[in-house]
């Protein structure tokens, strides 16, 4: 295992800061700090050094390392991707066939679809299986370039499956592959058992579920669905109120298919990051101006369903930043490739590639807190980074929406 790296003649290294910075707003995202004809030392893992070519250190200061011209390359810091359900079990295609056919994702749920499906299927492996299908997903996106993640429960609705569910995250957790945040999302639906008995599930949530959760550390966070005929902003504020007295950092589904009042109840609780945002009003616009909350938008959930574009250029522009993610999963996102989520940023909602890769990185890993090590190339963060083929510029990743442009990813230093 290589730790002791050296990457020279790099055509232009991407988001270069010297100190940590922890997240970048409004006009702060259209920079993006470069080095071009550079060179990039990893010592132990971690990024130890990077200047010009012109400033090339002296190879007899390295010894035992390996050497790798990156003529005509771009190396950017690998993609944080705060916002996804990797841990499912089975798939939903059935259901991208039914709203072809004119279904919308409400109706498709009352017939007990959506995420009453995946609870289903999610019931009926073992954890073991579970596991064995999160990590494919997991390697498939880290050769898309994600080199930070964040999973959520919330296909078990019911003590046992929950706890399946986080079980699993922690297991991917351990492994070290990533930096790993686990959300505790039992708030995602009422199961059928409690269709007429809303009180009774959050109840559930909260005196059962929670104290297992806090017992076994199991998760970092904890969500809320807050929409029409899911949870209300009130019943968010209580649940989210809950996780945190059991040490655990809110983040909120909020305003995906309505106006729901889910950005507001997550500032009011302090949430790390709102998401979605589909329907975020000028209203709510200025609450999150007063706020560390960090507005997350998932372009390619209302790229599938088709929803209204969430209104990012306008939060960039009143001063607010951006993140994205992709809200992998099986219902409304079954992609995690971070690369096209750049490239809807830059073509419905005109970001440019800048402010897109600020979003990706840096942005996304401040939404799980996790960018005091990712998401910049920045001494002493963790070597976690990707270089891509020969290419003209960083804007030819968004440019080029279909292609594969990464030649190789590092985690940690290491090839993967």
């Amino acid at each position: 295992m290589t730790t002791r790296l050296l990457i020279k003649n790099i055509k232009s290294l991407v988001q270069v800061r010297d100190t940590v910075v922890l997240k970048v707003s409004g006009a702060e995202m259209k920079e993006l700090p470069c080095i071009e004809n550079a060179w990039l030392a990893v010592d132990n893992g971690l990024i130890a050094d990077y200047g010009s070519m012109d400033d090339f250190p002296g190879i007899e200061d390295w010894k035992g390392l390996e050497i790798i011209d990156a003529d005509g390359k771009i190396v950017m810091p690998c993609y944080a991707d705060s916002h996804t359900h990797i841990v499912y079990a089975g798939n939903r295609e059935g259901e991208f066939v039914d709203r072809i056919n004119g279904l919308s994702y409400e109706d498709i749920f009352a017939r007990g679809g959506g995420i009453l499906n995946s609870a289903k299927k999610l019931s009926e492996v073992t954890e073991d299986e579970l596991f064995e299908q999160a990590m494919v997903r997991l390697k498939e996106v880290i050769s898309q370039g994600t080199g930070s993640i964040e999973i959520k429960s919330g296909y078990g609705l019911s003590v046992e499956s929950e706890l399946k569910m986080l079980r699993v995250i922690k297991r991917i957790k351990e492994l070290n592959l990533v930096p790993v945040k686990a959300t505790f999302l039992g708030a995602h639906a009422l199961p059928l058992q409690y269709k007429n008995d809303k009180t009774g599930y959050i109840n559930l949530i909260v005196n059962d579920m929670l104290p297992r959760i806090a017992e076994e550390k199991l998760a970092d966070y904890i969500d809320v669905f807050c929409e029409q005929n899911y949870f209300t902003p009130e019943e968010t504020e209580y649940i989210l109120k809950a996780g945190k007295e059991h040490g655990l950092t809110p983040k909120v589904h909020a305003e995906q298919m309505s106006h729901s009042g889910g950005i507001q109840a997550g500032v009011a609780c302090g949430a790390i990051s709102v998401d979605h945002l589909e329907y975020c009003n000028d209203t709510d616009i200025e609450v999150l101006k007063n706020s560390n909350t960090m507005a997350t938008v998932l372009p390619g959930a209302a790229f599938f369903l088709s929803l209204p574009l969430p209104p990012a250029r306008k939060m960039i522009d009143a001063g607010l930043p951006i993140a994205f993610a992709s809200d992998f999963n099986p219902g409304s996102c079954p992609s995690g490739n971070m690369n096209f989520m750049m490239s809807l940023g830059c073509v419905q909602y005109k970001l440019t590639p800048e402010e897109v890769i600020n979003a990706c990185t840096i942005n996304s890993a401040y939404a799980m807190n996790v960018s005091h090590e990712v998401g910049s190339i920045t001494p002493g963060k963790k070597a976690n980074f990707f270089i891509t083929k020969p290419i003209s510029s960083y804007g030819f990743i968004p440019y080029s929406f279909g292609s594969n442009l990464i030649e190789s990813v590092y985690l940690n230093g290491v090839k993967q």
